[in-house]
């Protein structure tokens, strides 16, 4: 039998340590450690380009949700996508829902545009007022075969 170095077993502690350490970070990061506390919503996109499960739900530039399923509606071919919205946040219901990019290079993720009414959204609502993701390939070749127009 082979007797355990100090050494060996410091380096094994401290690599134990760092990939606990990795985990924690990797699930906040994640938001899988947040509780599932909030309500839900739903609505409809046209497209959804860049948008899935656990992306982030933004009210002026704060995150205030993410995205809690996505799924393809066969009779109106539009992305039927659901979300939740952290207790304690009221989102008028006259709101538009939005697939915003963070800039040329990053990703996307879903902006709620509040109205100014004096009603609430309560869970299990939808939101008619969305507006899909644009795709930048397709500006950009409208862009330089020209649209024709003066």
């Amino acid at each position: 039998m082979s007797s355990y170095n100090a050494t060996e077993v410091l380096v094994g502690g401290a690599v134990l340590a760092c990939a606990i350490a990795f985990g924690v970070y990797a699930s906040q990061s994640t938001g899988l450690s947040q509780s599932s506390g909030g309500y839900e919503l739903g609505a409809s996109f046209r497209s959804l380009e860049g948008v899935g499960v656990g992306t982030d739900v933004r009210l002026a530039g704060v995150k205030i949700g993410t995205v809690t399923g996505v799924d393809l509606n066969p009779e109106t071919y539009r992305a039927d996508t659901t979300f939740s919205i952290s207790d304690g946040i009221l989102v008028p219901d006259d709101s538009a829902i939005i697939i915003s990019s963070e800039g040329l290079l990053g990703g996307n993720f879903v902006e709620v545009m509040p109205g100014g009414s004096p009603f609430y959204f309560e869970a299990g609502d939808q939101v008619e007022d969305t507006q899909g993701a644009v795709s930048l390939i397709s500006l950009l070749v409208k862009f330089v075969a020209g649209d024709g127009s003066k």
